[in-house]
């Protein structure tokens, strides 16, 4: 049951995300582990062309035939990643980087999503089930932008990549052994490009955990609290400047 591709680039990875996850799996069962959670990648069932997608899903796999007691989540994205990926750029009038394809992505707060975790290692009812965690909407990447410009109050340096682009630069860097690993990036990159939503109704899940939907986070709420931190921060900074000039 091992990862479909088999490339020495790829041997760090399969080293820490296949070999080490089973090595983890087969410790937890010998110590009596009463549960163990897994966290995957929405839809890594669909994309096995692309390696950390395809060994997600091979462990998803090897966990469910282990015998241990499990659940099972997947998840769409992080909040904390836009910061340092469109929130810090902007501020510093630095490049953003986007494509030109729609896809959506329902970012979610990582505290949300170990507050919800929590909450289904006490529940027996997630006892060897597969769970999305989503947050309450997707958004594409000018959509992130655009907020991000509204409240930093200053225009984005938007560089936009053609998802043609990334596709021609993965099958070229495919040619060359010592730049596989940078096409097995280009692949993840190229999903995350593509006409595709990750995103999955969480009405189910908050049922089942006994969870408030408007106790999660939203992003607009989470980079408001950012945005007006840094903000605030910046305009201190700016203030103690000034009242250390001294003129001769």
């Amino acid at each position: 049951m091992l990862p479909s591709y088999q490339t020495k680039a790829a041997a760090p990875v399969i080293e820490v995300d296949w070999e080490g996850k089973v090595a983890l799996i087969q410790c937890a069962k010998a110590m009596g582990i009463q549960k163990f959670v897994f966290y995957s990648i929405h839809n890594c069932d669909k994309h096995p062309e692309v390696p950390l997608m395809e060994i997600k899903r091979c462990t998803e796999k090897y966990l469910q035939e282990s015998g241990l007691n499990y659940t099972i989540i997947r998840l769409c994205g992080f909040m904390q990643g836009l910061i340092g990926q469109y929130a810090v750029p902007i501020l510093e009038d630095k490049a953003v980087w986007g494509t030109d394809a729609p896809t959506r992505i329902a970012y979610m707060d990582t505290q949300d999503i170990a507050r919800l975790t929590l909450t289904a290692i006490r529940n027996e009812k997630t006892d060897k089930k597969f769970f999305t965690f989503a947050g309450p909407r997707a958004w594409t990447t000018p959509e992130v932008i655009s907020l991000c410009e509204r409240l930093a109050g200053q225009d984005a340096n938007v560089t936009t990549v053609p998802v043609g682009v990334l596709r021609f630069t993965r099958q070229l860097t495919r040619f060359f052994q010592w730049t596989n690993d940078v096409a097995d990036r280009l692949a993840f990159s190229e999903v995350l490009s593509s006409d595709v939503v990750f995103s999955t109704p969480m009405a189910e899940t908050y049922s089942l955990l006994g969870v408030d939907p408007n106790d999660t986070n939203s992003l607009e709420r989470y980079l408001q609290e950012y945005f007006t931190s840094i903000l605030k921060k910046l305009k201190e900074l700016k203030a103690q400047s000034k009242q250390g000039d001294f003129y001769i």
